[in-house]
């Protein structure tokens, strides 16, 4: 159970949301996601010898997964040391393809606090945008952090 003081006052709020992550950018080749079919257990193939119904091979919805983690910096110091994820939601507008160089910019959407049964927690939305070369957005992802 978490024994910090900490208070996250309505500035701290304010200078929170809407912050983003520095851009990560991840090159997609087709070895890429043909492995991380294989390594999911996923024998479609749409992941590795494509399809005219896919237009050639595409990424798996979670390929995206497999990108660094990107989080945008907090402007003040947090005294939790312990991370848990809250669940992601995904949404899926363009297929990921080999060839393609995909960015991901994450900005927080919200950021509150409130005390639970492992004591006092932070708990943090981030919705992480990935666009294609072209600028296309092929997904979104929100997910919840807790800080406790």
């Amino acid at each position: 159970m978490s024994t910090n003081s900490f208070t996250l006052t309505d500035e701290m709020r304010q200078q929170s949301i809407g912050v983003e992550s520095a851009p990560t950018a991840l090159d997609i080749e087709k070895g890429h996601i043909a492995r991380f079919a294989e390594a999911i257990g996923d024998d479609n193939p749409a992941y590795t010898t494509g399809l005219p119904e896919t237009g050639g091979i595409i990424a798996p919805p979670t390929f995206l997964r497999a990108m660094r983690a990107v989080r945008p910096q907090l402007p003040f110091d947090v005294p939790f040391t312990r991370l848990l994820d809250g669940g992601s939601d995904w949404e899926y507008f363009e297929p990921v393809r080999p060839g393609d160089t995909i960015t991901a910019v994450g900005r927080v959407e919200d950021i509150r606090e409130r005390t639970g049964s492992i004591g006092q927690m932070l708990i943090t939305t981030i919705k992480i945008t990935y666009r294609n070369q072209s600028g296309a957005v092929v997904a979104t992802q929100t997910s919840t952090s807790i800080r406790h």
